[in-house]
């Protein structure tokens, strides 16, 4: 299987847990970092993306991430960290902490977490679609360029919105 094959297989069919299978025990921070590489694709794909105990203290310093009880890590815990780690490929630890915030105003932990799992359900099988298949390396390039510019354009698009937030607090 080809990589533009092994992504797009992943895309269309690797998600985080549902809400009620996510561990109702509360867990010590090797644990999180382990659950963690079943949650999200880009921690388990080419080391390019990690997880480390000292990310996840830096998030709770920074308050993007709710205190943990102790030393354990609770079920939600778990759904913030499942968004954090996809979010800050995109976006730096404080957007990634605004949106959550302004996310958590109007819902708790669990109705967040299920909306955001069906958004990126949609969205990855939107763009496993888009991938081409046996394509030409031209094709392969042009795709690549797509891809690029409109996670780009995206990505502003995402900033503006959440100084617009931001400057409505």
């Amino acid at each position: 299987m080809n990589r533009i094959e092994m992504i797009k297989e992943q895309l269309s069919d690797c998600r985080p847990e549902k809400w009620e299978k996510i561990p109702d025990i509360d867990l010590y921070m090797d644990q999180v970092i382990g659950y963690m590489s079943r949650q999200h694709i880009g921690l388990s794909m080419d080391d390019e993306e990690t997880l480390t105990s000292a990310m996840i203290n830096n998030y709770i310093k920074s308050g993007t991430l709710p205190r943990a009880k102790g030393k354990r890590y609770s079920r939600e815990h778990i759904a913030y960290l499942t968004a954090i780690c996809l979010l800050k490929q995109v976006l730096s630890v404080g957007e990634t902490g605004e949106l959550l915030k302004s996310q958590m105003e109007a819902k708790d932990v669990q109705t967040f977490y299920e909306e955001y799992v069906q958004i990126l359900d949609g969205e990855f099988r939107r763009i496993a679609e888009d991938l081409p298949d046996k394509s030409s390396r031209e094709e392969k390039s042009d795709a690549a360029l797509r891809l690029a510019i409109a996670s780009y354009g995206q990505m502003l698009a995402c900033k503006q919105i959440l100084q617009e937030l931001k400057e409505e607090e």
